[in-house]
């Protein structure tokens, strides 16, 4: 693709009024919602699904709403001198219901990203997250909220 932001999809799965949030393994307090690189010839549903199994195992969800407009942040020094060959991440957004059954969400998958998950307060997710995505989780809460919250 050539850019200097990696192609994303964030994923909020809600559930009873209640967000899926997940703590990263590699580090400790830092929360925030599935999310990953959307594959050539993916599109945004789809990369959305994939990397919620991936993540969470959770398959039985239905799609609510979309954020089609990218939401940029760049990574902060510490992270932009590791792995990354990007400056930071563009993020479309998908919101599914979950229509499964606790038992289904598993995050010990064959490369675990996250060590706990919880279901919190969609207001709470703003709250919890690395101080770096704050200013686009809070432009996904304000669109996401009403649907959750119904």
């Amino acid at each position: 693709m050539g850019s200097l932001y990696r192609q994303c999809v964030g994923i909020v799965v809600y559930n009873n009024k209640k967000v899926l949030l997940c703590e990263r393994r590699d580090t400790k307090g830092a929360w925030q919602f599935p999310q990953g690189g959307i594959e050539q010839g993916e599109d945004l549903e789809t990369a959305a699904r994939r990397e919620l199994k991936e993540e969470t195992s959770i398959i039985s969800v239905t799609a609510k709403d979309f954020i089609k407009v990218p939401l940029i942040y760049d990574f902060p020094p510490e992270i932009k001198k590791g792995k990354w060959k990007y400056i930071g991440q563009e993020m479309r957004w998908v919101l599914f219901q979950f229509n499964g059954i606790e038992n289904e969400i598993n995050i010990s998958t064959s490369i675990p990203e996250f060590s706990r998950y919880m279901w919190a307060d969609i207001e709470e997710a703003g709250k919890k997250i690395v101080e770096f995505k704050k200013e686009v989780y809070a432009k996904v809460i304000e669109k996401f909220k009403p649907i959750v919250e119904k």
